[in-house]
């Protein structure tokens, strides 16, 4: 993996969410709203499983 693939990657994270704030600011706010009720320890273990099961994907992907 070069650089390349890091900015690549970053890029397509800020298209993604880009698209969702342009095309549903509500429900976006809604999301950001009800994120700030969920305990922060729930809301680690979603970032923690999510973050594993991105490394498992780059890891298949990669393959």
């Amino acid at each position: 993996m070069d650089w390349a693939d890091l900015f690549t990657a970053l890029a397509l994270v800020l298209v993604i969410e880009g698209l969702f704030l342009a095309l549903a600011p509500g429900a976006w706010k809604r999301m950001v709203r009800e994120m700030l009720e969920e305990p922060e320890r729930r809301l680690q273990a979603i970032g923690a499983g999510l973050a594993i099961f991105g490394l498992l994907l780059l890891a298949w992907v990669r393959a």
